[in-house]
């Protein structure tokens, strides 16, 4: 052993490699320096804890906010569901009432045509039934015998005629108007006709014809 010679000291710090060194200077620490693993576990864990509980109470927030635009959003849709089918019922009512007023309308209008038929007609019957009365008169005036009593109750039969609008037409010297005019004799040469003679007055009750003049026909003077 004694005359082993070494070729390489160990100790010999210029026989130590760098990374030996970096060891030993990397051990060779303050112990104030030193982090403790237990206290570096307990931080972490708490930072952890902390980011999963703040992100868990983002992630809660943004459901909550995401729950109540939900509820606010179908809140709405309801509403609008809602008012949709109001509405619908006002078109409704709305279209039954404007149907009911419009045949409440044509009622009326029918009811007040079929009043002033019903009333024109009682006066064209009334009238008819004194025409025979009034032909007389006409007579009795033509022969000179309308006077005294029997021309004031002419006059009054006329005025009574008159307030209900019937008037007499048919004189002669009027254009021929074979509408209204019953000619029994046609005297013309021309193709201008008139009345020559009136044999019999027509009335009218209103627009209504209820007897045609007797005439007639002869050329203009």
């Amino acid at each position: 052993m004694a005359d082993t010679e070494w070729t390489d000291n160990p100790g010999d710090p210029s026989r130590t490699d760098e990374e030996t060194l970096d060891a030993r200077e990397a051990n060779d620490v303050n112990p104030e320096d030193q982090v403790n693993p237990e206290e570096l576990s307990d931080e972490a864990l708490e930072q952890e804890l902390g980011d999963i509980l703040a992100g868990d109470a983002e992630e809660g927030a943004e459901a909550a906010a995401q729950a109540v635009a939900d509820e606010q959003e179908t809140a709405a849709e309801e509403e609008l569901d809602e008012l949709g089918q109001i509405q619908k019922e006002l078109d409704e009512r709305t279209d039954d009432l404007k149907r009911v007023t419009a045949e409440y309308a044509n009622y009326r209008r029918r009811v007040e045509r079929d009043r002033i038929a019903v009333i024109e007609g009682a006066k064209a019957d009334v009238a008819d039934k004194l025409l025979p009365i009034l032909d007389d008169m006409d007579l009795a005036a033509q022969h000179g015998d309308l006077n005294g009593p029997l021309k004031a109750a002419n006059d009054k039969l006329l005025a009574a005629l008159a307030a209900i609008k019937v008037e007499s037409f048919g004189a002669e010297g009027d254009a021929f108007d074979p509408d209204v005019h019953e000619a029994v004799q046609d005297t013309s040469t021309g193709d201008d006709k008139v009345l020559g003679s009136v044999l019999r007055k027509g009335y009218r009750l209103g627009d209504r014809v209820l007897r045609t003049a007797m005439v007639i026909i002869a050329d203009p003077a």
